[in-house]
């Protein structure tokens, strides 16, 4: 048996009722949700449980609470002893991901991505940038798209999250022109993104250039367990490094399905996504069905994840 990696997602994750059950149920986890209504100043505890779809949509709560949930889901894991050979997360899931790796204390990290979501929200006023999704093109085909559609403006993959499906962002325009594109080459769908603000393009500079003496600003440890980011899709394991990814992370393209391929050529074999929903699980099988995927969000999900991974241990002990 390899080794298992825990993933960590981002926006678009979150659901209202996310992570109740895991404070209900866990101490461990209420004790996150506990920590991050004192780092915040307010309940982001009664967003995450009880928020509407529009209090949760706002990125300013979106990001501490999708961050908190999956932390909450990470102590949970840890009382029942599963513990990850290498992290990752996608976009604001790098966060969570260097919380698990020990490189970044949780209280700062709720802090620090209330912030982000604000300065993301910020850059770009609304209506003037856009996403979409792509569905069906390779990645090279989604770039040409973008080349063509540019005429001017901004449009460029923003998400290269798996070889079925590339996100692209920028200026609305181009955004929409880009889809077109898309559409004539052949996708199976295009679609543009319900988000407030065009994530990981260089409309986002002015985001970075505010969130840059934030991170600057705050402690990151050494890394204990090897993280994989999302500009490079590298493992890393300094704080140093880890703070320079995440200042570049917000103008630069997340490479998902590259670092998916760096943890399998690692040795990894089993994932496990830790936090709300089940979209990198769904990425997973499109990188590679081979290899084991179990999410954790709740007490189910945690239960059938800790007896799977047993199950998929086993075999190496019956063999000695």
């Amino acid at each position: 048996m390899g080794l298992c990696a825990f993933l960590f997602p981002g926006q678009a994750s979150q659901y209202s009722g996310m992570g109740r059950e895991l404070a209900d149920k866990f101490p461990a986890a209420r004790a996150v949700f506990e920590a991050a209504d004192r780092a915040l100043g307010f309940s982001i505890s009664r967003i995450c449980f009880e928020g509407t779809e529009e209090e949760l949509k706002l990125t300013e709560n979106t990001q501490p609470a999708v961050v908190t949930v999956s932390i909450a889901a990470l102590r949970a894991l840890a009382e029942h002893g599963v513990t990850p050979a290498y992290v990752a997360g996608h976009s604001l899931g790098e966060y969570s991901a260097l919380v698990a790796a020990g490189g970044l204390e949780f209280a700062d990290a709720v802090r620090v991505v209330r912030q982000r979501g604000q300065f993301m929200q910020e850059a770009v006023p609304a209506g003037v940038g856009a996403m979409a999704a792509i569905l069906g093109l390779s990645p090279a085909q989604v770039d040409d798209a973008c080349r063509r559609a540019a005429q001017g403006e901004v449009v460029s993959p923003a998400n290269l999250n798996s070889p079925e499906q590339t996100v692209i962002s920028g200026h609305a325009g181009a955004v929409k022109r880009a889809v077109e594109f898309a559409s004539q080459s052949g996708a199976k769908r295009a679609v543009i993104l319900p988000v407030s603000a065009p994530f990981h393009c260089e409309l986002m500079l002015p985001a970075q250039q505010r969130l840059e003496p934030l991170l600057r600003s705050t402690a990151f440890g050494p890394v204990t367990v090897p993280l994989v980011t999302n500009v490079a899709a590298e493992a890393i394991e300094t704080g140093d490094e880890a703070r320079e990814a995440l200042i570049r992370q917000v103008a630069l393209p997340v490479r998902w399905e590259q670092s998916i391929r760096t943890l399998i050529e690692a040795g990894v074999d089993i994932f496990v996504e830790v936090g709300p929903g089940k979209v990198l699980s769904g990425l997973l099988r499109q990188i590679d069905r081979s290899v084991l995927c179990v999410n954790v969000e709740d007490e189910k999900s945690l239960h059938a994840a800790v007896e799977k991974l047993a199950q998929a241990r086993t075999p190496a002990t019956d063999a000695d």
